[in-house]
């Protein structure tokens, strides 16, 4: 009987068992264009500090170069794979202007040294990604996790709190591998700067040209495999992310609906989703930082066979050697600053514009 009156009460709140899965996909869409391009700048702030402890060597006359012991030839750390030492080439006093000191020294660098529109570098992949991936991604969690509380409320009352962190698996997964190099063009958009501010730098379709074929005329099917490099890492960090956050979620803007006691309106839809999906994005951002470092490092990787050949759990015993507990949440104020607005933005304008359509429908 329990279980039933909170069933009854979460359709009574998020009315959208009649909408037509384009509707919910179009609310999604919407939802995520919003998000990405507010959020962006911190997207771009928590890839550098990331692609910055990989050993990206940001150009300038500061840089991480690694000597061979028998040659004086200088690689750069990403491309290298001959055995040797590394350290900091360039002045002290140039090196600090070019390295960044934390998010705020991120946002500053990149303004007075790049120009303030850098900081929405990648916006047109994050679109592409962002509004395909979340039209996925929401109506089929809308979907599974009506279907599988229909089913387990009737047969398996014990299993329905379970139910928002299997959907949310599920329809993740789905979402990440449908649109995975497009994630792959954002990340390296934004990880890599340009020296001059006039210059326009690769966009999306260039850039994958480039994942595919880095030097010219050196093409051949297996380098279309490029394109899918540090998926695994994606889905090991996106599937807890997602499992963590609507466990958080649902559970919190459920106790905000009966906390407040009254028919949901468009402002209570509003404000009980924001305050969900701004604590549930956060949480699981923060806990899963370590699995998006890991992320960012495959995917910035250039050297082919070190990329082809990387697994997830070597790259975090990577990470931990080189940085420690510092190295394994580096940017994690920037993801979480991005993840807690990211979410409650997209699910308070999905809940709101499904229930504008359900009314629409009903009159």
């Amino acid at each position: 009987m329990m279980e039933e009156a909170k069933l009854d009460s979460k359709s009574k709140s998020i009315p959208n068992e009649n909408l037509r899965f384009g509707e919910r996909a179009l609310s999604a869409g919407g939802a995520a264009f919003i998000s990405a391009v507010i959020v962006n700048p911190l997207d771009v702030v928590k890839t550098r500090l990331q692609a910055q402890a990989a050993g990206v060597p940001y150009q300038g006359s500061c840089r991480l170069g690694c000597f061979d012991t028998n040659s004086t030839l200088v690689h750069d750390l990403r491309s290298s794979s001959s055995p040797g030492m590394c350290r900091i080439t360039g002045s002290a006093s140039v090196c600090s202007d070019h390295q960044y000191k934390g998010t705020l020294d991120v946002f500053y660098k990149i303004i007075r040294q790049e120009g303030f529109s850098r900081l929405w570098r990648g916006t047109n992949a994050s679109l592409a990604l962002a509004v395909p991936t979340v039209g996925i991604y929401m109506p089929c969690y809308d979907y599974f996790r009506n279907r599988m509380e229909g089913f387990t409320t009737e047969k398996s009352p014990t299993l329905t709190p379970y139910v928002p962190l299997v959907a949310g698996i599920i329809a993740r997964s789905l979402a990440c591998i449908s649109c995975y190099p497009v994630e792959l063009a954002k990340t390296r958009m934004q990880a890599f700067k340009g020296t001059q501010r006039d210059v326009k730098l690769p966009g999306v379709w260039k850039t994958l040209v480039d994942v595919i074929n880095p030097v010219k005329g050196s093409s051949n099917g297996q380098n279309y495999r490029m394109l899918w490099t540090g998926l695994g890492a994606q889905l090991a960090r996106d599937v807890p992310f997602s499992a963590i956050c609507w466990s958080i979620l649902e559970h919190t803007r459920r106790s905000i609906f009966s906390f407040m006691g009254e028919e949901p309106r468009a402002g209570s839809i509003i404000g009980a989703n924001f305050t969900a999906g701004f604590v549930a994005g956060g949480v699981a951002a923060a806990v899963t930082c370590p699995l998006d470092v890991a992320k960012t490092r495959r995917q910035i990787e250039k050297n082919r066979d070190r990329a082809m050949t990387m697994t997830t759990r070597q790259t975090l015993a990577e990470i931990w050697r080189d940085g420690g507990m510092r190295g394994m949440f580096s940017g994690a104020g920037a993801r979480v600053g991005r993840a807690g607005p990211s979410v409650a933005i997209v699910v308070s304008f999905y809940e709101v514009v499904k229930y504008g359509l359900h009314n629409f429908h009903q009159q």
